[in-house]
């Protein structure tokens, strides 16, 4: 922020100023009235932001103070817009009344004229810790992240605050990346000073993330006197939980949202994937951005926020577990058999709100008799499913797990339906949201309130008559309250002073009395309106807390209900398209028979074309596959197809396929189209080579790996000597299952050396001078590479094809000649045998190994000497 100018300030900008120095970072929503003004820089801020006005109110430092606001009743909106673009947003809210401000100033002995009404933040609205609707998006998590290092070992705590479901894990420094790549969270938070995490990340300071801290304030948040009943947590997930904690205390100003039990995650729990691979594969988000065009964009299914969020964290995170990915798959099967079914539970589901986001509002304090609504709807609908699901035959395991989890609110659902009317209000300021008959006083409040104002509608007829005025009106508004409203023509009969009329307020057109016995009935109104009111509140926090009493179960049965509407909507998907239940094994293996990319395939269907399905089947004894072929002939699909049914299966989905069988892998690695990386100055081979560093050194065994093209980018011969050598050492070292795409064609050659290599190509052919590609995988290698024919389909002018070919009939005429760039090759040892074989030392690296032998303190001064000639002797001389 800019600095503020210095001078004098006036009270209320003296106010303003200490405010805006406790936001810090974030622009102050500062309450006047019924706006949130802005001042200053943020003023300005906002404004462009928000495309709204920028005006000038007085003058501070002898500079007009620019000036900016929204309305608080949508101020929600502009939030929305603030956040998106990356700002904080400080509210300051009036936290005092002006009778209490006045009543304050009389303690103080100042005077009432010159009292300001106190204000304070109440709230910090940041990225990650949004809860309300209309910031959110329904089918997306909204994950805050806590980092904190102990050891060498990086503790993540990931809460979504919306709902209140907490994860704790913990990974290398080294594997942050692939976690947070994972998780996707708004917002990160980590110690000051330290050098690890995003650059994207809010700094807090180090002694919030001490991990007894931690332990301590998870206790207190659960009320619990040890965590073990929660699972066991490591240092440093306590500690990056404690610094989670803290900075939500931080912003809710000493009101936690809901936070649910933390849950252990460990490392192995999940098939591992870097951020490379996540935008590679494009899971949650296309290059392009947003889910049209992902895997999720094509998979989804769900009708209800939760399950999307749901099936979100299912594909960011596939299983390793078999028994628990064959339990998903046969809740899935058992919907698929059943479509009638099927069609009245996603029905039903469709009906069902937001249950976790509801509760999450309520338990943070911002919620509405409208969510209180929602969550009385949502468990009675729940708690029917289960009635009728429970009848059902042949239930797996999953489904009865859930199911157990539907019921057991009746007593809170009872009382929530006898207290609150069929449609609350989102606003309780107002009242209206109990019901008639819950509460017999109050019943007598809204009676006394509706005989009053029944009163003053007898009294607008009865001052009609005696005074003959036929438009005479009785009104309301909220700086008056109830007055006598007549044309101006009129009003000199009731300015009599016996009139029993008292002038109010002249219009333009009409003019104001009161009467007294409009002044009694009035306050009748106000007297019973007001008490009501005030019931309502009552019972609103009554209400309030029992849900929070119940807001683990019902956290339960929101994430139950998401579970059931995830795999209904897989099995609706795998309806539509004819997908297989894929069969999943403890081996190495991975047979795909008639395997589709499913994004590919939906954006063929809409434009009437078919997509070409291919087999895929790796084992032991044929774990790489070199794949050859023209460009656009289908590799790059290929290589992404497979790896996104492994995916898919391993997350518990049916597959795009005639039939699947998955041996499971535990780290999958996609290094498919990369681009350069201007911020971080890495040119797009280098972004490849970091990529292609990073599987070499993370793949193992049971991993699966896709690599296209790897060594474009350089030189012919330094790219074919790195796709050699990456081809070697994923077969020889790593020996994992691997997709290799190429152009190089002296790679066939590997064939000759590497028992578990073969060779496969993509088919096109050459008719009249035109390429057809016909998106077929075969057997061998690639006979050549239709370079020039995809350059003429994609519009290069025919000269220069033409004279692209004569230089390439000069060019293989040499490589006949020479055997080609790859003679020769056929003669080197392989990768392992010549990792295997030791580098002998050079001259320094013996001299530095003797120097570290030797014992100095029991040479003499003779043998000192001659232990350096000897040295001298040993070094190689200077070239000159």
């Amino acid at each position: 922020m800019a600095a503020l100018p210095d001078s004098k300030p006036t009270p209320m900008m003296a106010q303003y100023l200490a405010l805006r120095e406790e936001a810090g970072d974030a622009l102050l929503f500062y309450r006047m009235g019924d706006f949130f003004e802005l001042f200053f820089e943020d003023a300005r801020t906002a404004a462009q932001i928000l495309d709204i006005a920028l005006t000038t109110r007085g003058e501070h430092g002898g500079a007009p103070i620019p000036m900016c606001g929204v309305p608080v009743h949508s101020a929600e909106g502009y939030l929305a817009r603030l956040i998106k673009a990356g700002c904080r947003v400080a509210i300051a809210e009036q936290v005092e009344t002006p009778d209490e401000a006045k009543a304050r100033a009389k303690r103080e002995g100042t005077p009432s004229s010159k009292v300001l009404v106190g204000r304070a933040i109440v709230r910090l609205v940041t990225a990650g810790t949004l809860t309300e609707e209309a910031l959110l998006e329904p089918r997306r998590a909204n994950v805050l992240v806590a980092l904190a290092e102990l050891r060498g070992t990086v503790g993540i705590a990931a809460v979504d605050v919306s709902t209140g479901a907490m994860v704790l894990e913990e990974c290398a420094p080294d594997q942050l990346g692939a976690a947070l790549a994972r998780l996707s969270p708004s917002e990160v938070v980590v110690p000051e000073d330290w050098p690890h995490g995003p650059d994207e990340r809010i700094s807090r300071p180090r002694n919030s993330f001490a991990s007894d801290a931690g332990a301590e304030r998870l206790k207190a948040v659960h009320g619990v006197a040890t965590l073990d009943a929660f699972g066991d947590f490591s240092r440093a997930m306590l500690g990056a939980a404690g610094g989670l904690i803290a900075y939500l205390d931080h912003v809710g100003r000493g009101r936690l949202p809901l936070l649910l039990p933390p849950v252990a995650r460990a490392a192995e729990a999940g098939m591992a994937m870097d951020a490379a691979t996540r935008a590679s594969l494009e899971i949650l988000e296309s290059t392009t951005g947003g889910r049209a065009g992902s895997l999720i964009g094509a998979v989804d299914r769900c009708v209800t926020g939760a399950g999307s969020r749901r099936l979100a964290e299912d594909l960011s995170a596939p299983l390793l577990d078999v028994a628990q990915i064959e339990a998903r798959l046969a809740l899935v099967q058992f919907w698929r058999d059943r479509p009638i079914e099927r069609a009245q539970l996603r029905e039903a589901l469709r009906a069902i709100p937001d249950l976790g986001r509801a509760l999450g509002r309520v338990v943070a304090g911002r919620g509405s008799p409208r969510d209180l609504g929602q969550l009385r709807d949502g468990l009675s609908e729940a708690m029917r499913l289960h009635h009728w699901l429970s009848g059902a035959p042949d239930r797996p395991a999953l489904l009865d797990a859930v199911l157990a989890k539907l019921t057991g609110h009746g007593a809170l659902t009872d009382w929530l339906s006898r207290a609150l009317v069929p449609s609350p209000p989102t606003e309780r300021s107002g009242g209206g949201f109990i019901a008639d008959g819950y509460d017999a006083a109050l019943d007598e409040l809204r009676a006394t309130s509706g005989d009053a104002r029944r009163a003053i509608a007898a009294m607008e007829a009865r001052y009609r008559d005696e005074t003959g005025i036929a438009t005479l009106k009785i009104r309301h508004n909220g700086v008056l309250g109830y007055f006598i409203e007549v044309g101006a023509r009129y009003a000199d009969a009731l300015m009599a002073p016996d009139s029993g009329f008292t002038h109010r307020q002249t219009m333009a057109g009409a003019v104001r009395f009161n009467s007294l016995k409009l002044h009694e009935e009035a306050a009748r109104i106000a007297e019973a309106g007001g008490h009501a009111l005030a019931a309502e509140e009552a019972h609103f926090e009554e209400l309030v807390a029992a849900v929070v009493a119940a807001r683990h179960a019902i956290a339960a049965t929101a994430a139950a209900l998401a579970r059931i509407d995830v795999a209904a909507g897989n099995a609706e998907r795998a309806s539509e398209s004819d997908w297989c239940r894929p069969e999943i094994a403890e081996d190495a293996g991975l047979s795909i028979t008639a395997g589709r990319h499913l994004v590919v395939e939906a954006a063929l269907a809409k434009a009437g074309e078919r997509f070409v399905a291919n087999d895929c089947q790796l084992a032991e004894a044929n774990r790489l596959w070199l794949i050859g072929g023209p460009n656009m002939g289908g590799k790059s699909t290929f290589l992404r197809q497979n790896a996104l049914i492994v995916l898919l299966a391993q997350a518990g989905c049916f597959v795009p396929s005639s039939a699947a069988r998955i041996g499971l892998v535990d780290r999958l690695f996609s290094r498919v189209g990369a681009a350069d990386n201007l911020a971080r100055g890495r040119s797009t081979f280098m972004v490849e080579m970091v990529e292609t560093a990073a599987i070499l050194a993370q793949a193992t065994s049971r991993s699966f790996v896709i690599l296209d093209e790897v060594g474009r980018g350089t030189s012919t011969y330094d790219g074919l000597a790195l796709a050699w050598a990456v081809a070697e050492a994923v077969h020889s070292t790593i020996r994992c299952r691997c997709l290799f795409a190429t152009h190089y064609h002296e790679l066939a050659r590997l064939a000759e050396t590497c028992e578990a290599l073969s060779l496969h190509h993509v088919r096109a052919r050459e008719w009249q001078g035109d390429l057809v590609l016909l998106h077929e995988l075969a057997d061998g290698p690639a006979d050549r590479s239709y370079g020039l024919a995809v350059a003429r389909l994609a519009g290069v002018p025919a000269p220069v094809v033409a004279r692209a070919k004569a230089v390439l009939e000069k060019l293989e005429a040499t490589r006949t000649a020479t055997g080609g760039i790859a003679a020769g090759l056929g003669d080197l040892p392989l990768f392992a045998a010549l990792a295997a074989e030791p580098t002998p030392a050079s001259p320094e690296q013996q001299l530095a190994e003797a120097l570290r032998d030797a014992d100095l303190d029991a040479l003499t001064p003779r043998e000192a000497l001659d232990l350096l000639y000897e040295w001298k002797r040993a070094l190689p001389k200077p070239k000159h």
